[in-house]
């Protein structure tokens, strides 16, 4: 008599069930997806003279970009944009976790500074191999048009100002790769009419076939050449800027960015 485990592959059950497993991991995903997006926002935020906007684009079916921002009771505006180190359902499940810290340190009204070295801080004590993220955090005051961010390893943010696109401040060390770490603060006032651009490196290291990437100047080149557009359009034009330039060639990283446009009078 053969095994009963036979007989189970012969009749087609084994196929079945690994059929069923895998609709079953893929509505697992789906889920995964429609949770990711729920945790950024759906609307634009506008104030006095101010508006910010977001684009997030996974490379796969969950990623491990984020971004969230809102009103802060004092009047000011906070934001952050971060991505995860990994792919996947285990860069999504870090991203959830750093948000939620994140939010958790709103209430605080800390200094974007402190704040990332808290968080920073916070994911160490939930060290995990290989788990880190690059964000930056921001406040803007919208009566005095100033903006303040600090910087934990993501592309330097794009100023496009009358004068044309500058790149603001500096990189520092990733949220939780090491113990210890300080952040440097990095401050400007905006003029009406200008804006800062913050965005995830699957923007500037999008490829062609041959290799090439976008490149950090060809972003801050598109920003400027559609500065006076209003911020939805603008990111808009440097997705399609970037979708022209790599053609087909499949890519590896999920792509965000979030702008903050300063209103003309």
């Amino acid at each position: 008599m053969n095994p009963p485990s036979v007989e189970i592959a012969d009749n087609g059950t084994g196929k079945n069930l690994l059929e069923c497993l895998q609709r079953i991991r893929q509505a697992e995903i789906e889920e995964a997806r429609r949770l990711q997006f729920a945790m950024i926002p759906a609307q634009p935020l506008r104030a006095p003279e101010v508006e910010l906007v977001a684009m997030l684009r996974p490379v796969s079916e969950v990623g491990g970009d984020f971004l969230d921002y809102f009103q802060i009771p004092d009047g000011r505006i906070g934001f952050y944009v971060g991505d995860v180190a990994g792919k996947g359902l285990p860069a999504a499940l870090f991203a959830a976790l750093a948000v939620g810290t994140l939010r958790g340190f709103n209430k605080h009204m800390e200094t974007p500074c402190s704040l990332l070295a808290h968080l920073n801080q916070r994911l160490r004590v939930h060290s995990l191999a290989g788990r880190y993220c690059a964000v930056q955090y921001g406040l803007y005051e919208p009566s005095k048009r100033r903006l303040e961010f600090a910087n934990a390893a993501l592309p330097l943010p794009v100023h496009v100002s009358k004068s044309g696109p500058y790149l603001l401040g500096q990189g520092g060390f990733p949220s939780g790769l090491l113990n210890n770490v300080s952040y440097e603060r990095h401050s400007l006032e905006l003029e009406p009419g200008e804006s800062v651009m913050f965005y995830t490196d699957g923007i500037a290291e999008a490829a062609r076939a041959d290799g090439e990437e976008f490149g950090s100047e060809r972003v801050a080149s598109v920003m400027a050449r559609n500065g006076d557009l209003p911020a939805a359009e603008q990111l808009g034009r440097l997705f399609d800027t970037v979708d022209e330039f790599v053609a087909a060639a499949p890519q590896h990283d999920d792509m965000t960015a979030l702008m903050l446009k300063t209103l003309r009078c």
